[in-house]
Order: C-alpha cells, then sequence, then structure tokens
C-alpha cells in the first residue's frame, strides 16, 4: 500500500509540473523568452495553483491514477485526450467567468501541450518497460510456450513483453489450424497442443502456460496429459479471469492444481429453492466436524435455516467449525453438540429438546483399511447409529432424512462398503412404513478429505518419496468436497421417499497416473526424483468402484447431475431379524462378525 502511495504521489507531482508547462510553454511561445508579457505572467502565477487542483480533480475522475500504464494504448490515450479537453474547457470558464484575460492562442497551444505531456508521460512508462526488457540479458530470462492463440493469450503475451522483464514467451500453440504460422504481437503460433513436446525441446521451455480460460476440464485435462510429457512447469491462466481486468491476467496465473487433473467440470450449484427449503426449520448434522459434514454446515448456513445442530463426537473440529461459521454466519441460531449416534438416550435427549425438521446423517467410520481392523467398531457405528437415528426421525415426524451414501456400498468388498450399504436397507426400510422421507445420497471419493489419498501423496511428495500406490491399475471416481455437497443439498429437494440418489461423478481417474502427475506440478519427475512405490492392495480394497449395481436400474432427475436408483425390496421383518442379531454380535465383539454382515447385506463378498 505505502508503494502504491507513493507511486500516485510521484504521479501527481509529475503532471502538477506538466499544467506549469502547459500554461509556460504558450507564454514564451506567443512572446518568446525574454519578452513574455509581465501582466500575462503574473495571471498565469496565481492562476497555477488553481489550475492544477482543477487538472488533480479531473485526472482522478477519468481514472487516470488508477490505470496500469506499463500497458498504455489507445484506451489509455483516449482518457488522457477527453481529460484534457475538459481541464482546458474548464480553465476558459473560469478565466472568461472572473475576467483574467490571456492571448487567445494561449488556450490552443494549452489544450495540446497538455495532452501531449499527459499521454506522453504515461506512454513512457511502457517505453521504458519495453527497452528495459529488450536490454534484459537473454540467457537469464524464463523461456515460456503459451498455450492458446485467444483473447486472453494475447493480453497476456503482452504483459509478459512489457512488464516481466525475466520472461520470454518463445511460442505460441493452437489448435485452430487457421491460426497456424501467424503472429500474435510477435510471437509464431507454431502448432496444436500435440506439438508441445516437439516444440518444448526446440524452444527449451522451462513453462508452459495453458491460457484458455473457457475451455472444457476436458480438454485442459487433456492439455496437462500432453505437457506433463515435458520437462517444463505446468501454469495455468483460471477461468475467472474472464471477468478480470486486463492488467492482472499475468498476476492471476497459479499452478495446475490437482482438481485441474481431474478432466471434470466443477460444479457449482445455486440451490433455487434450498432457501425456501430450510427456510424456519431446525436442521441437524450428524458427523458435522468431517469433511462431508462441516461442508454441508457451511452451505446450510449460508442458506439461513431456522436453526443449525451441529453433533459430532470429536470435540475440536467442532470447536473450529463454531468458530469459523460464527464469524462468517454471525445471524444464524447454531447449537454444537458433542454427542455419539451410538448414544441412544443422548440423542432423544436432542430430538427431544431440539425438535429437528431436517436431518443429514454424515457420521460414519469411513477409513477401509482401519474397519478391516475394527469391524464391530464399524457396525456399532454405521448400522447401530443409523438404526437409532432413523427410528427416532420417524418417532419425532421428522420431515426429511438424508444419509450420505458411499460408492463402496456397491458390491461392497469390505467391511466399511457392507456397512454403509445396510444404512441403505435400513433408511429404506424404515422409510417405507414413515411419514419421514428417507433418501440416501451415494457418490465417490471427495478431494481433500480427512484420510484421502491427495494429502496423502502431497505429503510424500513434500517428504522426498516414495509415493504409495496400492496398484497400477487401481481407479477411483472423485468429486470436490464443495461440489458433493451441494450436489446431497440438491438431492435433498427432490421428491419421493426411500430413493437412492446417485451423484454424476465423471469417468474415474486412474491413481497412479494421478501420482506421476502430483509429482510432475512439482516440477519433479516421476521415477527420478520422486519413486512411486506399488504396495499392493490392502485389506478390503477393490481395484475399481462402482455407483451403481444392475438390479437398481437408474433413471433421470430435473437435475442432470443426480439420477436415482430404484429402491432394493426385501422382506422387512427377516431385514430388522438378521440385523438385531448382527449388531447384537458386534456388541459382544464377535470374532465371525464378517459372516453376520453378510448375511445382513447379500452382495458383500469378502476380499482376500
Amino acid at each position: 500500500m505505502r508503494s502504491k502511495a507513493l507511486r500516485i504521489l510521484i504521479i501527481v507531482l509529475v503532471d502538477c509540473a506538466i499544467v506549469a508547462a502547459s500554461e509556460a510553454i504558450p507564454l514564451l511561445l506567443r512572446f518568446g523568452i525574454f519578452s513574455v508579457n509581465a501582466a500575462y505572467l503574473d495571471r498565469m502565477l496565481v492562476c497555477l495553483p488553481v489550475d492544477m487542483a482543477i487538472a488533480f480533480g479531473v485526472l482522478a475522475f477519468f481514472k487516470l491514477y488508477t490505470r496500469v500504464w506499463s500497458f498504455a494504448g489507445i484506451d489509455e490515450l483516449f482518457a488522457a485526450l477527453k481529460a484534457s479537453l475538459v481541464i482546458e474547457a474548464v480553465f476558459i470558464v473560469y478565466r472568461i467567468g472572473f475576467a483574467i484575460p490571456m492571448p487567445r492562442s494561449f488556450y490552443l497551444f494549452q489544450w495540446i501541450i497538455l495532452f501531449l505531456l499527459l499521454g506522453g508521460s504515461r506512454l513512457f512508462v511502457r517505453l521504458y518497460r519495453q527497452i528495459l526488457k529488450r536490454n534484459h540479458p537473454q540467457g537469464k530470462l524464463k523461456r515460456i510456450m503459451i498455450v492458446g492463440a485467444g483473447s486472453a493469450a494475447s493480453i497476456l503475451i503482452q504483459e509478459f513483453k512489457y512488464q516481466k522483464a525475466d520472461s520470454a514467451v518463445l511460442c505460441i500453440v493452437d489448435d485452430n489450424p487457421d491460426k497456424l504460422n501467424k503472429y500474435i504481437a510477435g510471437i509464431k503460433i507454431e502448432g496444436d497442443r500435440f506439438c508441445i513436446p516437439e516444440l518444448c525441446e526446440k524452444y527449451a521451455i522451462e513453462e508452459i502456460v495453458i491460457a484458455i480460460p473457457s475451455a472444457s476440464a476436458a480438454a485442459i485435462h487433456e492439455i496437462i496429459d500432453i505437457a506433463g510429457k515435458t520437462d517444463a512447469r505446468l501454469k495455468i491462466l483460471p477461468s475467472y479471469v474472464s471477468q478480470a481486468p486486463a492488467s492482472s491476467f499475468a498476476r492471476s496465473i497459479r499452478d495446475v492444481n490437482y482438481e485441474d487433473l481431474l478432466g471434470r467440470n466443477t460444479v457449482d450449484i445455486v440451490g433455487e429453492g434450498l432457501q425456501q427449503f430450510l427456510d424456519g426449520k431446525t436442521v441437524m448434522v450428524t458427523g458435522g466436524g468431517g469433511s462431508i459434514g462441516s461442508e454441508l454446515c457451511r452451505q446450510i448456513a449460508a442458506n439461513r435455516p431456522g436453526r443449525l445442530i451441529i453433533i459430532d463426537i470429536y470435540e475440536n473440529t467442532v470447536h473450529d467449525l463454531a468458530a469459523e461459521l460464527s464469524r462468517h454466519f454471525p445471524g444464524v441460531d447454531m447449537v454444537s453438540l458433542i454427542a455419539s449416534v451410538r448414544d441412544e438416550a443422548r440423542l432423544r435427549s436432542i430430538f427431544e429438546e431440539y425438535r429437528p425438521d431436517v436431518i443429514y446423517h454424515a457420521a460414519a467410520h469411513k477409513h477401509v483399511p482401519l474397519m478391516e481392523g475394527s469391524p464391530c467398531e464399524a457396525v456399532k457405528n454405521n448400522c447401530g447409529g443409523t438404526l437409532t437415528l432413523a427410528r427416532l426421525a420417524d418417532e419425532y415426524g421428522v420431515g426429511d432424512f438424508v444419509l450420505i451414501s458411499t460408492d463402496k456400498a456397491v458390491r461392497p468388498t469390505n467391511v466399511m462398503g457392507a456397512t454403509k450399504r445396510i444404512c441403505e436397507l435400513i433408511v429404506q426400510t424404515v422409510g417405507r412404513a414413515s411419514k419421514t422421507r428417507f433418501v440416501a445420497v451415494r457418490f465417490g471419493n471427495v478431494l481433500g478429505s480427512n484420510g484421502s489419498v491427495i494429502p496423502l501423496f502431497l505429503r510424500q511428495i513434500e517428504e522426498g518419496g516414495p509415493v504409495t500406490v496400492t496398484h497400477r491399475e487401481v481407479t477411483r471416481f472423485f468429486m470436490t468436497i464443495s461440489e458433493a455437497v451441494s450436489l446431497v443439498l440438491q438431492a435433498s429437494l427432490l421428491r419421493g421417499a426411500g430413493e437412492l440418489f446417485i451423484l454424476d461423478m465423471s469417468e474415474p481417474v486412474k491413481i497412479y497416473d494421478l501420482a506421476a502427475n502430483l509429482i510432475k506440478l512439482r516440477g519433479l519427475k516421476p521415477g527420478k526424483d520422486i519413486e512411486i512405490r506399488i504396495t499392493g492392495l490392502r485389506p478390503g480394497e477393490k481395484l475399481y468402484e462402482e455407483l451403481l449395481m444392475a438390479e437398481e436400474g437408474l433413471d433421470s432427475t430435473m437435475n442432470d447431475l443426480i439420477f436415482v436408483g430404484k429402491p432394493t425390496e426385501i422382506d422387512a421383518a427377516a431385514f430388522f431379524e438378521k440385523l438385531d442379531r448382527l449388531l447384537a454380535a458386534a456388541e459382544e465383539n464377535a470374532g465371525d462378525i464378517k459372516e453376520e454382515i453378510a448375511k445382513v447385506c447379500d452382495t458383500y463378498r469378502p476380499a482376500q
């Protein structure tokens, strides 16, 4: 801020000198250096402070002190022209009004000199930058390739040329064949995206900048894959720069991140009707301190419910989340409670006191390898907790109950997935005989969640490796936390009871390729700088995940990113009888608990 104020002060002082020069030079031209009429000179000196103040005000009005003059062009010169005309008009009016006569030629020459000096002083900044860039030692310049030859790339190249003295754009690639061999600001368009490796070698490119803000995520992903075959560091101009000032493009360039690697367009859903749905209602979120639960709380709070009840067993995350929500949403009536979904008496007291209208049930044990080692705890928490919560929701007349499920519930090979499938069956079965609307929402992995693979890979890369992957062919579905939660909230607005909503997760991602790309994003080489070590599939882990079983079918909804699966037809009495035996066995920490799980979840096939 101090440097910005100093820059403006210098410009103002220069403009004051320009105003003085624009008044002195016409008199010198009219009378000569030694013959200036003393009366005119006195009038000029008397008016000079007023003229400087007028000029400063008009220039500020035309925003000539907030423009970036390193990129001055026609627009900036036109602004200087308009400002100089207005300044001169004000000078003439007040001199006539106050009877301060000056030679007739004075006003014309003053305006011409004022415009030339105002515009010229600002164009000088750009000229100086250009001279500085050309005189910069060429061996020290960062060698850059631009991907994309649209308007954003054109602006970016100009910024590199006149502002970033340490960088040089050497070539451009674009997929439009009509642009091949043409030039932008003197830089040649030399090929399409498939020429990137060849051109990187030809020009010894150090940095590739993807400058296509309007490109789809799939197109960006393909470019990243091709550019990843080179040793150049990858950067990207994000999509939001389309609405940003042209002078900020270079500052907006960022490293390619893991979301760019997914090849899917992120979803930012504005829940039309969500505010009406939540208006005046008491909304309960279980597992509110977790990755999904905390984002649910954020987005629910943003839509102003009547009251938000956050429930979690872990006090630290609840404390931090409550403090965050209090800062950002001070008007929301919020209650933070420490409770376990396994504790029926505690839950009943909460229902009795707060009478929730909507429940989002995100509390669960979710880590696959850990639950393989503690299967009884997975049953107690996931199955027992969901059954307790569902029955209380039915008893207390809750309007809507939304279960957060997982793709691992489809033909599960692990305890965690099997217990979550049982949770889906619980809400479907309880919902058939209840006035409460029970639904489940199933999706895959979320980026950046606690214990997810990407934070683990990033830590391993920071530590110098190795990056551990269980199998070279293992694939997973991925979605950002915010878009997953947005879709969950959107799904909760769709009508229908006992239904299973499945979120569109796009194409699965190969985990080995994800690890290799994350290494490349750090400017390192997989296998050379950072080892990728194959460790073997963990207990209960699949090579690939599914979102739907064939017998569930798949129907579209009004939202093209949300699909609905058909509820499973089961005998409720037989189901609850087997479920009671399973929960009793879990309470006794039975050694054959996996066999009991298989009796309730008939699609469970433990991995060998």
